[in-house]
């Protein structure tokens, strides 16, 4: 089956069969990939870990006719889109890019395409996942995907760091990247006295204006292999110079604000990793991680994980992290459970929902019902319909209306949760699940429960 999100290059395409990933090479792509193959640009990139290694197999693999090639590439963990990163991941991603830009022109080739949803992370850093993104290096030709660059990544960069730090969202609707005039009109004037986003984003936003509303088609413009150069290294400045501090957001510091004392704490990262042995997962989906204190639980013990959470400046805090302890296991992901991401692009199937990347094995929901059912009015059955599309085992905390994080919720508005209580919460739940243990959180008034998704 042809990949629904691979189908816009004449280059090739990625396909399943038994459930092994593939990309046919077709012949349309042959002088590129054998240019990327013979150059010594694959391997160097390989070892250095930025591109995704492939391995060559049989051509009768093919899906399709026209084909020269069939290559194996090895599997990222889980598939993540740019909207769904923190800053430092979408920096890093773009740091990538132009890193495979330098390395690629110094081997007498170009990355033809430069879009985030080429980039993955895997193993705690991104990587770049489009063999065929590589063309030859043409004298005089400007770098064909600097625009692309400079939407899907500097764009949204620039108005994180200077704007709000879920500007990135926008990519959810623009998929191609946000356009230029409107990421220059959404910056503050000081962003003018900056020379990389007056160059890059605003000059080249007024460029973009001019050539759209011409009746004439533009002139190309020669540029030299050192011209070439100095501009990417230009954008490498300016993206590393972006800055953001992940503090002053709702739940940043949650874990200085809990109301748990230090035993019950331990307690309850005792019963999450008891249930944790118990399950045996090999992948951990921790919804609602904050900073990842329980996501490291399972990814500490060699399972891969994905931490998501709502909130930007956890979201970073953790991915600084996992980059500081060199940590391999455990992906941050930027995650809003009453929104989550929807299937989206052509046909509503190139980038898959949140549910469409599931099951997981196991779900964390850690001290997150109240969050949902109180603080956006989600009916417990609801939510435990909606976790049950995504997790094959479930070790789900319970908050009790008294507690002081429900209270603090509650304090300025109207109570009218009567359904909210420990036996509405086991009734909903037990529907699609089979609820295997009952522990209360010594210390607490709080519970954990660890249940298993019914067959069917």
């Amino acid at each position: 089956m042809i990949h629904p999100a691979s189908f816009r290059d004449p280059a090739g395409f990625m396909f399943t069969r038994d459930g092994v990933l593939y990309r046919q090479v077709n012949l349309r792509g042959r002088a590129e990939y054998e240019l990327l193959m013979s150059s010594g640009l694959y391997q160097d990139l390989v070892e250095s870990g930025d591109l995704i290694a492939h391995e060559e197999v049989d051509a009768t693999f093919a899906l399709a006719p026209g084909a020269y090639k069939v290559i194996r590439p090895q599997r990222v963990p889980y598939v993540s889109y740019p909207f769904e990163w923190s800053f430092g991941q979408l920096q890093d991603a773009a740091l990538l890019t132009l890193r495979l830009q330098t390395a690629a022109m110094r081997r007498g080739l170009s990355l033809r395409d430069a879009t985030a949803f080429n980039v993955m992370f895997a193993g705690g850093r991104p990587v770049w996942i489009d063999t065929l993104s590589f063309e030859a290096l043409r004298p005089g030709r400007p770098w064909i995907a600097y625009r692309q660059f400079c939407e899907l990544f500097l764009a949204p960069l620039a108005l994180m760091s200077r704007t709000d730090p879920r500007a990135h969202q926008l990519l959810r609707s623009f998929l191609d990247g946000i356009p230029l005039p409107m990421a220059s009109a959404m910056l503050p004037l000081r962003t003018w006295a900056s020379p990389g986003l007056l160059v890059h984003v605003h000059m080249h936003a007024a460029a973009h204006r001019r050539f759209s509303t011409s009746t004439s088609a533009p002139r190309a413009s020669g540029m030299t292999r050192d011209s070439l150069v100095a501009l990417v290294d230009s954008l490498d400045r300016t993206v590393r110079r972006l800055e953001w501090s992940p503090t002053g957001t709702t739940w940043s510091n949650y874990y200085d604000q809990t109301n748990y004392t230090a035993a019950a704490f331990d307690k309850k990262r005792e019963l999450v990793k008891e249930a944790l042995e118990r399950l045996r997962p090999s992948l951990v989906w921790d919804l609602g991680a904050n900073d990842g204190t329980f996501s490291r639980l399972a990814s500490d013990a060699g399972i891969t994980t994905i931490a998501f959470d709502v909130d930007p400046a956890a979201v970073e805090r953790n991915y600084r992290d996992v980059k500081q302890r060199g940590e391999r296991r455990l992906l941050p992901l930027l995650i809003d459970l009453a929104n989550p991401t929807a299937a989206l692009g052509w046909a509503n199937a190139e980038r898959m929902s949140l549910v469409e990347r599931g099951p997981a094995d196991v779900v964390l929901a850690l001290a997150l019902v109240h969050h949902l059912a109180i603080g956006h009015n989600v009916p417990l059955p609801r939510i435990a319909g909606f976790l049950a599309l995504l997790a094959r085992a479930l070790v789900i905390e319970f908050v009790p209306k008294d507690d002081s994080q429900v209270q603090r919720m509650l304090a300025g508005r109207e109570d009218i949760f009567a359904d909210y209580h420990r036996g509405a919460f086991e009734a909903a739940f037990n529907e699609p699940f089979s609820i295997e243990s009952i522990r209360p959180i010594d210390g607490s008034a709080r519970t954990l429960y660890v249940m298993r998704r019914r067959s069917g």
